[in-house]
């Protein structure tokens, strides 16, 4: 009796999940045509600051807008292309969702400082935890990002999937994509940022929040510096 009712609970328990992908699945495939107006990391961001603006009095419906304004691939900068896996994912060509390489390296990283120091999220994973998947740290979490990066993978083109990434990136508080970040931090449009704007933009993309319009650290120049020299060897798609 026990057993058959483990069984049926696990049965259950598959089904659901696989429902689950499939569902993932079906969303993915119509990234392949059509262009996401939002996401769910957008989504975690706009109730944020909703929250926020309640506590302070103010009408959250008023106060609070996203900046986010959607461009094709053709008018981004190559310079901000080149940036971002040069900062990112130096490999996005050649790997197929997750990079076994750089993993390894994050381990062996990891272990020798006793700590977590180093990550090894390729564009495609962090695209992937942006469109659907909420910012909390679990195994659980990382399995499902994993799947749906060999999803988007598979399904779509390296040059859509740096398309969507470059325009659902966060890049300050409230600024998503290559766009809004370009108008906000350089009063320019995507289309013309300089390989430096571009440098700093990539720079900034861990941590985005925590750098506000024209600010500059010594650290951070010394990241420019060294993503600057990275950038021409860089391959986009």
């Amino acid at each position: 009796m026990l057993a058959g009712v483990a069984g049926a609970v696990i049965l259950a328990g598959a089904a659901a999940v696989l429902v689950v992908q499939v569902w993932f699945l079906a969303q993915v495939l119509w990234l392949a045509r059509n262009d996401p107006a939002s996401t769910a990391f957008m989504d975690a961001r706009l109730e944020s600051l909703r929250a926020r603006a309640a506590l302070e009095g103010k009408n959250p419906d008023r106060a609070v807008r996203l900046a986010h304004q959607w461009v094709p691939y053709a008018r981004i900068s190559p310079n901000l292309k080149r940036a971002v896996v040069a900062a990112e994912d130096a490999r996005f060509l050649e790997h197929g969702g997750l990079d076994w390489d750089a993993i390894e390296r994050a381990i062996e990283k990891n272990q020798k400082r006793g700590r977590v120091v180093a990550g090894a999220s390729t564009i495609t994973q962090q695209l992937a935890k942006n469109l659907f998947l909420s910012g909390e740290r679990s195994w659980t979490r990382k399995a499902q990002e994993a799947i749906i990066a060999w999803m988007l993978e598979a399904t779509l083109s390296k040059r859509r999937i740096l398309e969507l990434y470059l325009n659902v990136a966060e890049w300050g508080e409230g600024v998503f994509g290559a766009q809004a970040a370009a108008r906000h931090h350089f009063g320019v449009d995507a289309s013309a940022l300089n390989a430096r704007q571009a440098a700093w933009l990539a720079v900034v993309l861990p941590g985005p929040r925590r750098y506000t319009r024209g600010r500059t650290t010594p650290y951070l120049e010394r990241r420019v510096a060294v993503i600057l020299e990275r950038m021409p060897s860089a391959r986009i798609p």
